[in-house]
Parts: C-alpha cells; sequence; structure tokens
C-alpha cells in the first residue's frame, strides 16, 4: 500500500469527522465520552483556525488523519493521529508521526494526551515514536496521561 498525505482544507470537515468516528468509536463506547468522536461538521472546520490537518491517504483513499497545534517557539501539540480500524498495526502511524517530524523541522518539543489505561496507545507513543509519560490527570470521567518529547 502506497501511503501519501495531503493538507486537508476546510472543505475536507466532513469527511475528517468519519474518519475521526471511525477510528475513535471504540474508545466512546469504551469510556463513555471521546472527545474526538461525534463532532459536528461546523466545529472541525472552526478547528482548522488553530490545527494544521493532514488526510492520510493509502492508495489514494482516505485512511486516517493528522491533526497538531504549532504552539510556537518550536513547540507542538498533537491534537489527532488516527487511522481507521482496519489498517491499524501496519505501521502507518509510526511513518505518520515521522511525517509530522519533517514538515515542523523547527520542533524542540511535542506533547499529546491520551487515555492513561489504553495499553495500545500507550506502547505506541513511548515505543514506536518516542515520547516520555508525563503527569496523569482526570478529564471527565477519563484518567488521561500527558506524553512529551523533547530535543
Amino acid at each position: 500500500m502506497t501511503i501519501k498525505y495531503r493538507q486537508a482544507v476546510k472543505e475536507d470537515a466532513e469527511l475528517l469527522v468519519n474518519i475521526y468516528n471511525a477510528s475513535f468509536y471504540d474508545d466512546y463506547v469504551f469510556y463513555g465520552e471521546c472527545p474526538a468522536y461525534g463532532q459536528t461538521k461546523e466545529h472541525m472546520e472552526q478547528s482548522f483556525e488553530n490545527f494544521t490537518k493532514y488526510l492520510i491517504l493509502g492508495d489514494n483513499t482516505p485512511i486516517g488523519a493528522l491533526s497538531f497545534k504549532n504552539e510556537g517557539d518550536g513547540r507542538y501539540y498533537l491534537g489527532c493521529l488516527c487511522v481507521i480500524p482496519e489498517y491499524q498495526g501496519m505501521g502507518i502511524g509510526t511513518k505518520t508521526f515521522k511525517y509530522m517530524l519533517s514538515v515542523c523541522p523547527d520542533w524542540k518539543e511535542i506533547t499529546l494526551v491520551t487515555p492513561a489505561d489504553k495499553r495500545q496507545n500507550v506502547k505506541f507513543y513511548t515505543e514506536k515514536c518516542g515520547f516520555s509519560l508525563g503527569e496523569k490527570r482526570m478529564d471527565g470521567n477519563v484518567e488521561i496521561v500527558t506524553f512529551y518529547m523533547n530535543r
């Protein structure tokens, strides 16, 4: 499978909502809430004001998304890196994170949050991407952990 990336535009908002919903449905069911699941098209369009977004294309079919915020001074917040379930476990997330690093050559620090008990995410971000675990805190009824990477 050939993986390519295309910077998303506001007209992709509905497609992004569908990708997020497919990617985060299991989290929504398990936790009873998930900020990435069930967004409106309008909310997704608004998020373009603060976040750069890319579509992940597998053989030219949208199969995931990358969303990050440039917070200035080489600091980035990784808001979303998702691959729809049928394409997970194929190295696409790792390739996509490396792609993010290539389009953010000035990065000094990258942070993100994910549920603390989601072993698959913890393993991915620490073992595949090189993040370190940071603080844990409650977000609604879900304990989340902050990950960070510095250079």
